[in-house]
């Protein structure tokens, strides 16, 4: 297959340029999702879907045009040839808009488990009821399973230009999602627990059962703190969420746009020494892991803050043209429907040495936090964000009941600089990743 969609670049390639492009860009992709949700041991949702397309970009001098088509046909690829082409007229001419040329070899990875495609229809079925049946048993207050879902993807990518870059490459993952609701004394409590890697059997529906039903669980009873300003502990899914606001900030396009809090402050102390930003499109095991970006660059480790001191930010090769730099190979593409654009690949907060216990345990009154509701809403130049947040109050190093109705205030910035504890517990959620982490003091607004 890969050597397929490589031939199919390869030829809107050519046909481009002869057909008067100076240079000329085919991203073409072949992938496959299936979706299964449970509820109450009976399928609800059972999806099946297959895509295949090409997208075909051009430069005309310094206008560009970009087109794609779902159909791989020679004449259905010299159709979108042709309309890249005439799309290019009626563009402004930028001259930053270019191709990147070879960047070296690709890192050898693994991105492909022939278990996730081994497997039977049955069998992943049956990891959704496993799932869903290890959340009821785990206690009785739990009602009501909202969803136990079992979600896979893979394909196949190609990405050729005119300037020498061929790269393809195929790929596969799978996961569980698990939402539910525990309810007590008229109260109700959701919980959640997910997992998404590259490794069928690494998949533990008991496990992310059991992990769902306690978080909410724990939180029945919950009521409000008192205002106050305290140290507040993140567990992974919440730490992860914060992170994952940082990345676009993080951009030379946000940057160049003036719309990022990290503008103007490379070599400057941004966070707290314990702090350490990375993007790695070569993560091992990683779900946005891949030889190439979306350009065909080779991808990368790229360290953005180190021991809480900023030292650059994410290009791929239009944002680095404005700048003079090499792209760090951070070009994603949702799909062959679209350009590629800056963006984050494996983005996390590297882990630290403690365990999530002894943050816990070294807080004498606080806050552990285990939702919040409403980061998106965090504003991305200034920083500021005001978030309704649950969890568990912490006295004297240990839990002492459970917390809601409260709102958690600040700035990024400052909340960055005020970490003084990040755990050993690193977990992926997507492409952002967080261990546990501490800070020494959040403003929080509650009774």
């Amino acid at each position: 297959m890969p050597e397929e969609l490589l031939k199919v670049a390869e030829a809107a390639v050519a046909a481009a340029m002869r057909r008067g492009a100076s240079a000329a860009e085919a991203y073409v992709s072949a992938g496959r999702e299936l979706t299964v949700e449970v509820r109450h041991g009976q399928i609800e949702t059972l999806k099946q879907a297959e895509e295949k397309g090409i997208g075909v970009r051009v430069l005309r001098g310094e206008q560009v045009g970009f087109a794609f088509g779902t159909v791989l046909s020679r004449e259905a690829v010299a159709d979108v040839v042709e309309r890249a082409l005439t799309a290019a007229v009626y563009t402004g001419a930028d001259a930053h808009r270019r191709l990147p040329e070879p960047g070296g070899p690709y890192p050898e990875q693994d991105l492909y488990d022939a278990a996730i495609d081994g497997a039977t229809l049955e069998e992943k079925i049956g990891l959704a009821r496993r799932m869903e049946g290890a959340a009821l048993a785990f206690d009785g207050r739990v009602k009501v399973i909202e969803s136990s879902t079992y979600q896979e993807g893979g394909g196949t990518v190609a990405i050729v230009n005119s300037r020498g870059i061929a790269a393809a490459y195929r790929d596969a993952a799978c996961g569980l999602y698990i939402s539910l609701a525990a309810e007590q004394d008229g109260q109700s409590e959701t919980g959640y627990a997910l997992w998404f890697g590259r490794r069928y059997h690494e998949l533990d529906p008991e496990g992310l059962g059991r992990e769902a039903a306690a978080r909410a669980v724990r939180l029945l009873g919950a009521k409000a703190a008192a205002t106050c300003s305290v140290p507040v502990v993140f567990d992974p899914y919440v730490a992860a969420d914060i992170i994952g606001l940082l990345g676009p900030a993080l951009t030379a396009e946000a940057v160049q746009r003036g719309r990022s809090l990290f503008a103007g402050k490379v070599g400057q102390q941004v966070a707290a020494t314990g702090v350490s930003l990375v993007d790695d499109g070569t993560y091992p095991g990683g779900l946005q892991t891949a030889p190439c970006d979306g350009e065909g660059v080779p991808t990368r480790r790229t360290v953005l803050v180190q021991g809480g001191v900023l030292q650059g930010y994410l290009y791929d090769s239009y944002t680095a043209a404005k700048e003079g730099r090499a792209s760090t190979g951070n070009a994603v593409r949702g799909s062959f429907r679209s350009m590629p654009a800056v963006g984050t690949t494996n983005f996390y907060l590297e882990p630290g040495t403690s365990s999530p216990e002894e943050l816990v345990t070294g807080v004498r009154e606080g806050l552990y936090v285990m939702e919040v509701m409403g980061m998106h809403t965090a504003n991305p130049i200034s920083g500021d964000f005001s978030v309704g947040a649950a969890g568990m109050w912490i006295k004297d190093g240990a839990f002492a009941y459970p917390v809601r109705g409260v709102v958690i205030a600040g700035n990024m910035l400052e909340l960055l600089r005020q970490v003084d504890g990040v755990g050993a517990d690193l977990r992926f959620f997507g492409g952002r990743g967080a261990p546990t982490f501490r800070v020494a003091a959040l403003r929080i607004s509650g009774k």
